[in-house]
């Protein structure tokens, strides 16, 4: 048994709030199987929780719960656990039916003092979720207020792509950025992964997939290829190009590696070592891991044993092969492993049966490898659709997908490079039709949100609500053009740095809480934010948070460019290209021309306001209603965070500049979108009222962007590399933005 522990509240803005004498403090027996660690993590969070409500705590194993008799308890406890469910049965209750894998009930027998709050879950996930329910609810409301519920998830897998830079030597996709070089480090901080894991769990989330180029040489010993293996972690402090390639073939160029600072002394034993106990920690927050690569990437090898990134190299077909198998026999808790075919596999011509031969050569086999040495071992293997087809990869993998221990699934981006765009997705209508009865991973990109606090719970759950519920095994949330990591832009920042997922708590509570469970309520999200910000009238922020992050869908609804290097709506830009200006500004011009979010039945309003406002089409409407919804959201959250103080609290006052700094940004592509409308009419009739009306609300834009970027400015460090679409300078977009009012003035061509 454990010790008795009285600690008074604190956190949360809540000390002396719920008990005036702690000698009234009620005595509470958490009975819990110490040894069941996801369990016992759920029980450490019910525990803070009594002590904030001001009761004392008493830990007993489930095997000592009837010696408890005469105290209030909380028993957590799995539907394995057979002394449970027996007492459970005894005081008059019993296990529902339809209980999942993940899934949790919560009840309550007894009165007064001989009540008991029972936890019961399914599996080790379910046994923590239930408990960290009834920890919330303790917080919120008191032990009392505890209410009974069943529940299961809504998605089985809920998980986070996060982009790895490993090393200089071994970049992830995202490496040529700010991101990702102030992150190299943190990757290799276990104090990072304990906090970030936790989040993770508290959110909701069960796996993290881990997306490398090409990471074996930064994590395993390859016994036929000893001299890959890679020691201790470099990054590069050489001159790096505002602008590679898309398909990141050039980062690790001979200038980059030439010049490198050594941020870590450490083999690559210790390495493995590191991983093996970021895993085990993750399997005890109920966090599986995965590993993503694109492909054919060799960084790393520099080109040892005549290693090539070339498709028909029988010497890299064998090292892809004998790394993989050598990956899963180094760390027993991977999960699953995922392969990208097209990025670098040859030239565009090469054919796909050419690919999805070489990934079933290496990856495949390797996995069949495993298989046969360690039978009982599942293993779950991610085909992303990228560049070919379901039918003809399923058809290539046939003795993955039949295999017992091997599950097989798809992975597609259901929105592209952007999630924030639209309730409603229709990219992957053909290719659920292709699927048949196979399930599918879909990638939730969220490349727009990145600097600023967005948070808008009811886009997200309607956007989880109208996916396909047949094919769905799950989703990760994450950006290509980020490293979800620690901030690195603050200009204020905490020590150490916050995680993002510290800093951007809200989003990321949203989409693992709200993929679990969509019927969580906008009361309980309301009453989480009292918490966090006792000050302030928490529906007063609730309302102006989602008002300024709805700026996000409408904008890029409506202003859409599918990929991440396309469109960047905090910098209002691209990647450069021939058709756009040196910065890569997206300048009035663009706003005409570029057309809508695709499947709007050619109607100039994005679907996001088909399907959010009222669920009717809205056919003929045009750009001006995207205009008035954009105001209506940005005035509303200026008008309402106005009158919110936030004190002494920093967190609070930071996150209501970054709800005015997106407030600011909707005010600026109303005026901006209105102003395109206007010079599109005037180019089409002549009539210069309309070339006026242009001008004034292109100026009107100009001065919202510089309210905009003043403001972001003073939070944040600028200029910010980003590996999608460039630097983003805040001065120099002010002169783009001001040259947007000379080409409205620009008289036209005189016809002939």
């Amino acid at each position: 048994m454990f010790g008795r522990l009285i600690i008074l509240a604190r956190g949360f803005g809540l000390l002396g709030l719920f008990f005036g004498n702690v000698a009234q403090a009620t005595e509470v027996v958490i009975c819990v199987n110490p040894r069941a660690a996801p369990a016992a993590f759920a029980a450490s969070d019910i525990e803070s929780a009594l002590h904030l409500r001001g009761d004392s705590v008493v830990r007993a194993g489930l095997e000592e719960m009837q010696n408890q008799g005469g105290k209030p308890r909380i028993v957590v406890a799995s539907t394995e656990d057979k002394e449970a469910v027996q007492a459970l049965n005894e005081a008059g209750a019993k296990l529902p039916a339809g209980m999942e894998n993940e899934g949790f009930s919560l009840q309550r027998t007894g009165k007064g003092g001989n009540q008991t709050i029972w936890v019961i879950g399914e599996g080790p996930g379910g046994v923590m979720y239930g408990g960290l329910e009834v920890a919330e609810q303790i917080r919120l409301n008191g032990r009392d207020a505890v209410e009974s519920m069943q529940r299961n998830p809504h998605f089985k897998l809920r998980g986070t792509k996060f982009n790895l830079p490993l090393d200089a030597r071994t970049p992830s996709y995202t490496d040529a950025s700010d991101s990702a070089q102030q992150n190299i480090g943190e990757v290799w901080s276990f104090d990072f992964w304990t906090a970030y894991l936790d989040a993770l769990a508290r959110d909701r989330y069960n796996y993290v997939s881990l997306w490398n180029l090409h990471p074996f040489p930064s994590m395993v010993k390859v016994p036929a290829y000893p001299d890959v293996a890679l020691d201790d972690v470099q990054r590069s402090t050489g001159k790096w190009a505002e602008n590679y390639s898309t398909r990141t073939e050039d980062i690790a160029t001979p200038e980059i590696l030439r010049h490198v600072e050594t941020l870590k002394k450490i083999t690559i034993c210790e390495k493995i070592e590191f991983w093996r106990r970021v895993m085990r920690y993750a399997k005890d927050r109920n966090i599986d891991f995965y590993i993503i690569t694109w492909n054919i990437y060799t960084y790393g090898t520099d080109g040892k044993y005549g290693i090539t990134d070339a498709i028909d190299n029988p010497v890299t077909a064998d090292y892809f092969r004998q790394s993989v198998r050598e990956l899963f026999r180094t760390y027993p808790l991977l999960a699953g492993i995922g392969v990208t075919a097209g990025e670098n596999m040859g030239s565009a011509n090469s054919s796909f049966e050419a690919k999805e031969n070489w990934l079933f050569a290496t990856y495949g086999q390797a996995v069949l490898d495993v298989a046969r040495d360690q039978p009982g071992r599942k293993i779950r293997f991610i085909h992303r659709q990228h560049e070919t087809r379901a039918q003809d990869i399923a058809q290539t993998f046939s003795p993955l997908v039949g295999h017992p221990d091997i599950d097989f699934v798809f992975s597609f981006k259901y929105a592209q490079a952007h999630a924030l765009s639209s309730t409603t997705q229709t990219f992957h209508s053909v290719f659920v039709k292709t699927l048949g009865d196979r399930k599918t991973l879909w990638t939730l990109r969220n490349d727009d949100s990145l600097m600023f606090r967005w948070g808008a719970p009811d886009f997200v759950r309607e956007f989880i609500r109208n996916m396909p519920t047949d094919p769905t095994l799950g989703i990760y949330y994450g950006s290509d053009g980020w490293v979800w990591g620690r901030e690195f832009l603050s200009l204020e920042p905490e020590a150490p740095r916050q995680l993002e997922v510290e800093k951007h708590w809200y989003d990321w509570l949203l989409w693992g809480r709200l993929g679990y469970d969509p019927t969580l309520g906008n009361a309980r999200l309301i009453a989480l934010l009292a918490q966090r910000y006792p000050s302030v009238s928490a529906q007063a922020l609730f309302d102006a948070w989602q008002n300024a992050s709805l700026i996000y869908p409408l904008t890029t609804g409506f202003h859409w460019g599918e990929y991440d290097f396309q469109w960047y709506i905090e910098g209002c830009r691209s990647r450069p290209g021939p058709a756009q200006t040196t910065s890569g500004f997206h300048d009035v011009n663009r706003f005409i021309t570029l057309g809508t979010h695709p499947g709007t039945d050619n109607i100039s309003i994005p679907r996001y306001v088909d399907a959010f406002v009222g669920g009717q089409k809205l056919v003929g409407t045009t750009p001006l209603v995207v205009v008035e919804q954009l105001h209506q959201h940005a005035d509303a959250a200026l008008a309402v965070s106005a009158t919110l103080e936030a004190g002494a609290n920093k967190e609070l006052r930071q996150t209501l500049a970054d709800i005015r700094a997106m407030a600011l940004l909707g005010k600026y592509y109303a005026h901006k979108i209105h102003g395109a409308t206007e010079l599109a009419l005037f180019r089409q009739t002549r009539d210069t009222a309309h070339q006026q009306a242009a001008i004034e609300q292109l100026t009107y834009a100009a001065n919202y962007w510089e309210q905009y970027t003043t403001l972001a400015a003073s939070l944040y460090k600028n200029p910010l590399w980003t590996n999608r679409v460039g630097t983003v300078d805040w001065s120099e977009l002010r002169t783009e933005v001001a040259r947007d009012i000379a080409i409205a003035r620009e008289p036209l061509a005189k016809t002939p």
